[in-house]
């Protein structure tokens, strides 16, 4: 079961049972039925958190126009807060990793040169379009040849190849050099031995081969085969400025970062070196055929590099990862990464991306920078803090409540509070609530992914909900014994100090540092929650206080109250301590729950034909 629908049922489960027993009690004690069924039903609305979509859905708006600034544009606004969840980043290496600007250096021969040049479209691919921008290119010989027939690149052969006619017909191959080889009659060992020193030099490499083929008027992948190779060709595709800083924020942000890749395994452990990214370990498309699931979910923990891998490849490891392990996030901006875009719980693509690509994502930069889905990732966890500041205070407060209430209808020959004072009550706290997605977050807070935990607010109930019940008790003594307050008097009092308790405490429990004002709420905050104070002490004094069953309090009162508003929270501070070190240690990680995100616009969809 989602952990959305857990806390609902949890909700659901506590209000029915407290209800319950509060109407009960009170037929028990002979008090008029129709009165403890409303007084039932207002204890029943008030633990529920009526706000929490209007908290959620203005932090999310809020979340998006923010996100919006710093070049992150959302689709969804749910996967705002998806992507505050996010454990592991699945990337392609060119211009995330690298500045995604190809430069042609050299070939190894200028065979290599012009057939290179003559398998390929100005205005192909990067790799083509590098090559023909190059200065090389003005000057090799590639006049007099007319393409009869080509066989586009895919990712099962990895390779192209284009059939030439001039004075006859020529077969050119071109691609992967490790493909390209396999296709050769004869590799010469010094060519293997340069292909390697490229490799490992960081630089991408394509290979080039040929044969006579007068006898073909089409190609297909039967006749990429008894090829001479011409040569190679080596381009450079840099080390992006930034991308180690910004990996370097992605680990402390508490997110690992895998690269997939098409290109060869040790070009992208070169590039991750350079960039300071460890590599534990590398796996190729091949590899990762030869293992079951089972098998590469073990693998992913010490799998820093996936290369040589297809658009299937892709979208099995996402899969897998999500289905073992936390949120997935998938940066990608190919039409051979929409699979593994819809795969993952954050889809991440690039306003430069093909449509395909921008159509599978949830999330659009702006610019190809992690930097900017840090940003985002920050932006989520923001309002999912935000979020769970209101779920706790709001369900301990209100546990607290009705706990006070089933308490005080077995002490006392009257109703605490009429069911009008307890909704109105719960009305005034909700609205100092409206301003949390203003709320400053700790640091602290953002440096790790953040989940619902059901067990966790329901531990953080049970805690701090006797807490506030002491003090509603110890105000039921005063009003009772020191002032001798009548029923009147008495729910004015409980309805004055329950409001102002439950207000206060937000400042508590919204951080976890201690004290509390170590953290600076937002102006905002502060203000609503101190204007609601003010609006239900004064309330009593005013015309509509009759209407309301409220009666003037003296001012030892109030006196009172703020002692006790000082002991209450210095109590929460000391139970936070109390909780936060023991009773309640950091949760690891949870199975994936399937179902747990809405379903994004496009369906899915297959590139295997």
């Amino acid at each position: 079961m989602p952990e959305r629908s857990r806390f609902s049922l949890l909700l659901v489960q506590v209000a029915a049972v407290l209800t319950a027993s509060i109407f009960v009690l009170n037929v028990v004690l002979h008090r008029p039925v129709i009165d403890a069924l409303l007084f039932s039903l207002a204890i029943a609305v008030g633990i529920t958190p009526q706000l929490l979509p209007a908290v959620v859905s203005a932090s999310l708006a809020a979340g998006s126009r923010l996100m919006s600034k710093r070049k992150v544009l959302v689709k969804r606004l749910v996967c705002i807060e998806d992507l505050g969840d996010v454990g592991m980043l699945f990337t392609d290496k060119t211009g995330t990793l690298t500045e995604g600007r190809i430069s042609f250096m050299r070939a190894t021969s200028d065979e290599a040169l012009r057939w290179g040049l003559l398998s390929s479209d100005p205005e192909g691919n990067a790799l083509d379009s590098a090559l023909w921008a190059s200065p090389a290119a003005r000057t090799a010989d590639t006049g007099g040849y007319h393409r009869v027939a080509d066989l586009p690149f895919d990712h099962e052969r990895r390779m192209s190849s284009v059939l030439l006619e001039k004075s006859g017909r020529t077969l050119v191959t071109k691609g992967a050099p490790e493909a390209v080889f396999d296709r050769c009659a004869d590799v010469p060992a010094a060519m293997r031995s340069a292909l390697d020193d490229e490799f490992s030099a960081g630089n991408r490499v394509v290979a080039v081969a040929l044969r006579r083929a007068d006898e073909l008027t089409t190609v297909t992948a039967a006749d990429e085969r008894d090829l001479r190779l011409a040569g190679l060709l080596v381009f450079l595709d840099a080390p992006k400025r930034g991308a180690a800083e910004a990996l370097d924020r992605l680990a402390r942000l508490g997110i690992t970062v895998k690269v997939v890749t098409g290109d060869n395994p040790a070009v992208a452990v070169k590039v991750c070196e350079e960039l300071g990214l460890a590599v534990e370990g590398t796996l190729t498309g091949a590899e990762l055929d030869r293992l079951d699931d089972e098998q590469l979910a073990t693998a992913l923990a010490t799998t820093t590099v996936f290369a040589r891998v297809s658009p299937q490849h892709k979208a099995r490891i996402v899969g897998v990862r999500r289905r073992t392990h936390g949120d997935v996030a998938f940066l990608g901006d190919g039409v051979n990464d929409a699979l593994a875009l819809h795969a993952a719980d954050v889809g991440v693509s690039v306003d430069s991306a093909t449509d395909v690509a921008k159509d599978s994502a949830d999330v659009i930069l702006l610019e190809k920078d992690l930097h900017v889905l840090a940003d985002g990732v920050m932006a989520g966890r923001r309002i999912f803090a935000n979020t769970m500041k209101y779920v706790l205070m709001g369900t301990s407060s209100n546990f607290g409540n009705m706990f006070s209430a089933a308490g005080a209808s077995l002490l006392l020959g009257f109703l605490p509070m009429l069911p009008s004072q307890i909704l109105l009550n719960n009305l005034l706290y909700d609205t100092s609530q409206l301003a949390i997605p203003s709320d400053e977050v700790d640091p602290e807070q953002l440096a790790g992914p953040a989940r619902w935990d059901v067990g966790f607010i329901r531990r953080f109930m049970l805690f701090f909900g006797p807490i506030s019940s002491v003090f509603d008790f110890v105000t039921f003594g005063v009003m009772l014994w020191v002032f001798h307050a009548g029923p009147p008097e008495f729910r004015t009092g409980w309805f004055v100090e329950s409001l102002a308790t439950q207000t206060l405490v937000l400042f508590a429990i919204r951080t976890r540092r201690t004290p509390f004002f170590r953290s600076r709420p937002s102006l905002p905050l502060l203000l609503s929650a101190l204007g609601v104070i003010v609006a239900g002490a004064i309330l009593p004094a005013t015309p509509l206080a009759k209407e309301l069953g409220f009666h003037p309090l003296p001012f030892a009162f109030f006196a009172t109250l703020a002692g006790m508003v000082v002991c209450y929270l210095g109590l929460v501070e000391l139970g936070k301590r109390l909780f936060f070190g023991r009773a309640a240690p950091p949760a690891g990680p949870k199975p994936r729950i399937e179902n747990r995100h809405l379903r994004r616009r496009a369906a899915r969809f297959s590139l295997r034909r």
